[in-house]
């Protein structure tokens, strides 16, 4: 019979205490419209989930899947544009 051993080390709670690093809060603090354009989605979605869809309903839902694709777009566009190294 052979044994299974693990080929990574453990998850410790040592290993899990550190803060998030400046650059990866400022990836965040970029795609925070696109985050917040998705939470919208949702939010128009789930308001539909229990109850057959108005007019209302199926606009709210179109309009947050725009401002989702555009949040997309822009975030898209803004990392094309800027270059490591602050270069222009």
């Amino acid at each position: 019979m052979k044994t299974i051993a693990a080929l990574q080390d453990l998850v410790t709670a040592a290993s899990l205490d550190f803060e998030p690093l400046a650059a990866e809060l400022d990836a965040i603090e970029q795609e925070m419209p696109l985050i917040r354009a998705e939470v919208d989605l949702l939010d128009a979605q789930i308001m539909t989930i229990d109850r057959p869809a108005s007019e209302l309903d199926v606009r709210r839902v179109r309009r947050a899947r725009n401002r989702v694709m555009a949040a997309r777009r822009d975030l898209s566009n803004r990392t094309v544009t800027m270059q490591p190294g602050g270069a222009a």
